[in-house]
């Protein structure tokens, strides 16, 4: 028997494209997250929004807010809510030191990324500080630098 190709299509990531322009991570989480079967399928027809979503720790457990999730095209009277709040699943300890960092303050709990590893789907989450404006204007000069010397480099390849 030959093994089966895998197909890219089915892998598919959410990524959270605001994050990494407003907050500097402070240390990444992988953590499951508790759905209904409907918003699986919405997952991997890629139907998913994490810009907008945050997490919260509520009495000793984690919970993500403000996911959108689209409702299955083609689900029932039991279909899912697109905006409700879902539980992030980790380890006590990783619970209890992601607590601990937020009720201290000035942290954020951040989504990342959403993605399947295997048949489940998984959260990338970030304990995560605010940048200022000022950073935010240095890190765009740093990128727009950074595009330059790349021009120039592969101009001279040439």
């Amino acid at each position: 028997m030959s093994a089966q190709k895998k197909d890219p299509a089915r892998y598919k990531e959410v990524r959270n494209s605001k994050a990494l322009h407003d907050y500097f991570v402070e240390e990444k989480f992988e953590a499951g997250i508790s759905l209904k079967g409907t918003e699986v399928k919405s997952i991997r027809a890629g139907k998913v929004q994490i810009n907008d979503a945050f997490g919260r720790f509520e009495k000793g457990e984690l919970w993500l807010h403000n996911v959108h999730i689209d409702e299955y095209a083609f689900g029932n009277i039991n279909n899912h809510a697109a905006r409700r709040t879902r539980k992030l699943l980790l380890h006590r300890h990783q619970i209890r030191k992601i607590g601990q960092a937020l009720k201290v303050g000035g942290l954020a709990l951040v989504p990342l990324r959403m993605y399947f590893k295997e048949a489940l789907v998984k959260v990338e989450i970030a304990l995560c500080s605010g940048k200022k404006l000022y950073d935010k204007r240095e890190t765009l000069k740093r990128k727009v630098e950074e595009r330059d010397i790349d021009k120039a480099m592969k101009s001279q390849r040439k």
